[in-house]
């Protein structure tokens, strides 16, 4: 079972074919109790946020991390084959910005934002 924030090693889908590479947990646990797959984000060890929806992890070490990282907006369901590890867990701050990079990142889910109407 996994815990929104956990940073797991997972063969993730990229440009390039599939990497075995860290990542973090954002699916929540109520969605872990039905169902085998698990929603992550991507973690990259190229340490530079290149936009608004990346951050910088800063307790990077403490979250079982190799190397300085950054959170990037790139999502992803995945499936058990895919073969997460838990490897460590984010500290509250890195969290807290990540689940911001998050909420920007996505169009926001409650009805206080009216919907945007495609042009014709």
């Amino acid at each position: 079972m996994f815990n929104p924030g956990d940073i797991v090693a997972i063969d993730f889908p990229g440009v390039t074919g599939i990497k075995r590479r860290p990542a973090v947990v954002l699916s929540s646990s109520l969605y872990h109790t039905s169902r085998p797959d698990v929603v992550v984000g991507l973690i990259t060890s190229q340490a530079v946020a290149v936009g608004p929806t990346d951050y910088t992890l800063i307790d990077w070490k403490q979250a079982g991390l190799r190397m300085p990282s950054v959170f990037r907006s790139f999502f992803a369901t995945l499936p058990p084959a895919t073969n997460p590890v838990v490897v460590g867990h984010l500290s509250e701050r890195d969290w807290k910005g990540v689940r911001a990079c998050v909420k920007a990142a996505l169009a926001p889910l409650d009805d206080s934002v009216p919907p945007v109407t495609p042009a014709p």
